[in-house]
């Protein structure tokens, strides 16, 4: 969403259900400030049967202008502590069962980070990915706003978060479906388009790669890459849902904020 730009703060205030039912998936990148992003999930919440929110890198930013100056998992734990406040569910908490249309299927919202194992051509480790990164200049905000403490690195905080939510995922009832959402795409099929592959480290993880086949997904629901489109991969649906920066949906013919329908799942994407 961006909130920090007028433009984007507009549609979020213009956003509505189509019904009293609706719920809402919010893929993280609400804000910085952490007054914006509280903000924005109150009216959200005020307006939708169910708001279900994970955080995006921009949430996990310390910046320097912003009051609060929690860092790591002390920033992401007060984020929690104010969904819970407002009644809006997290990675934190059971994960639901959408009853309605193309349910019941299991909402999961994940917080996974990324580990830089998603590396562009040519490089072979953490390392000379991201020299290579440095020398082309294309070097992702977190590794200046993001802090992982009390973890020593993202991607160790980013093993942790795996190892967490897959097990937790494993414990979803067999028979159930799932809609796995995440802030970072969970194959690396939605990085082909990048301007610079060399983003693609703070992107995702190899692990996740067959999380969408093992846990059963009727969509998978991601953002980040401010490529909003549907790719079908493996046979199962990966919508991202990103607004994005204003002078990124300026051009498009589409009015931007419109929701997005995860279920009934639409399926007619692009072939991964």
């Amino acid at each position: 969403m961006h909130v920090r730009y007028d433009e984007n703060r507009e549609i979020v205030e213009q956003l509505r259900p189509e019904s009293d039912t609706d719920w809402l998936l919010v893929a993280g990148d609400i804000g910085e400030q952490v007054a914006d992003i509280r903000w924005a999930l109150g009216l959200l919440r005020d307006r939708f049967a169910q708001v279900v929110w994970v955080p995006g890198n921009h949430e996990l930013w310390t910046p320097p202008d912003d009051p609060v100056r929690l860092r790591g998992v002390a920033r992401y734990d007060h984020l929690v502590g104010i969904c819970r406040e407002l009644g809006v569910l997290t990675p934190e908490d059971p994960y639901p069962v959408w009853e309605g249309d193309g349910g019941p299927a299991v909402i999961a919202p994940l917080f996974l980070l990324y580990d830089y194992t998603f590396r562009p051509p040519g490089t072979h480790d953490k390392d000379s990915a991201l020299a290579t990164a440095h020398k082309a200049g294309v070097v992702c905000t977190d590794e200046y706003l993001l802090h992982p403490d009390p973890y020593p690195t993202r991607d160790a905080w980013c093993r942790e978060r795996l190892a967490l939510t897959e097990a937790r995922l494993k414990e979803i009832p067999e028979e159930l479906p799932t809609v796995l959402v995440n802030h970072f795409p969970l194959v690396r099929e939605p990085l082909r388009p990048l301007r610079y592959p060399e983003f693609s480290l703070w992107c995702g993880s190899e692990a996740t790669a067959d999380w969408p086949r093992r846990f059963r997904a009727r969509t998978v629901v991601y953002g980040h890459l401010h490529i909003p489109r549907l790719l079908t991969c493996d046979g199962i649906p990966h919508q991202e849902v990103s607004l994005g920066y204003p002078r990124e949906w300026r051009p498009r013919p589409k009015a931007p904020g419109r929701p997005v329908q995860i279920l009934p799942p639409v399926t007619a994407g692009i072939p991964a």
